[in-house]
């Protein structure tokens, strides 16, 4: 069902200690309920990182990576990741090489629907469900304020929403988005290129 969405905040939160400690984002929508975004879960699988969104009408979502890499960051990545919906999979494809923060974005395609996220920093992002012949599209742009405690995402839905557009948007709150960014692709750029001179050398 399409839905007007009034905006909304989501502000991090934390609860238990040491190993039991689970830590996100978490807001509330009039028009969807409370949303939590998990990110990461406890991990339970060797070189595995998963955030979660969970919660109000919207349907279950993960992101997830797998890799050796797993062990030295906090989030998963947009590397080796693996996005599902519900029980579906949503296909995920990015131009590494891209030169504009929309051509570096990610395009997904979801039970018939293409959509296109991209970085506007290393704190904000837009989802764009591209319009079709039967439906105009939407727009939920994620925009990250605040510092320390006072850190929140404000969210902002132009268009009339499906509950998949607003999951697939806040899920990427649990996700280093980084090499979207300018500078970040950058440095994974030069990241590449040393890894491939030092493999060239032995």
């Amino acid at each position: 069902m399409h839905t007007t969405v009034t905006p909304f905040t989501l502000r991090p939160w934390r609860e238990g200690k040491g190993y039991g400690r689970r830590t996100g984002w978490r807001g509330t929508s009039a028009e969807f309920g409370e949303v939590t975004v998990e990110a990461p879960l406890r991990q339970a699988v060797p070189e595995t990182l998963v955030s979660v969104l969970r919660g109000g009408l919207l349907p279950e979502t993960s992101y997830e990576t797998r890799g050796v890499h797993t062990d030295v960051v906090r989030l998963p990545t947009l590397n080796r990741a693996t996005l599902r919906l519900g029980d579906a999979l949503v296909a995920v494809e990015r131009n590494r090489l891209g030169l504009t923060a929309r051509q570096r974005g990610l395009r997904l395609r979801y039970g018939g629907d293409a959509y296109r996220l991209w970085a506007g920093n290393r704190r904000s992002w837009t989802l764009v469900r591209e319009a079709d012949a039967e439906d105009p599209g939407v727009r939920v742009a994620v925009r990250g304020t605040g510092r320390l405690g006072g850190r929140r995402l404000e969210v902002t839905v132009t268009g009339r929403a499906l509950p998949a557009d607003l999951a697939l948007a806040l899920v990427f709150a649990g996700v280093d988005r980084a090499a979207l960014t300018r500078g970040g692709a950058v440095r994974a750029a030069l990241s590449r290129a040393t890894g491939f001179w030092a493999e060239s050398q032995y």
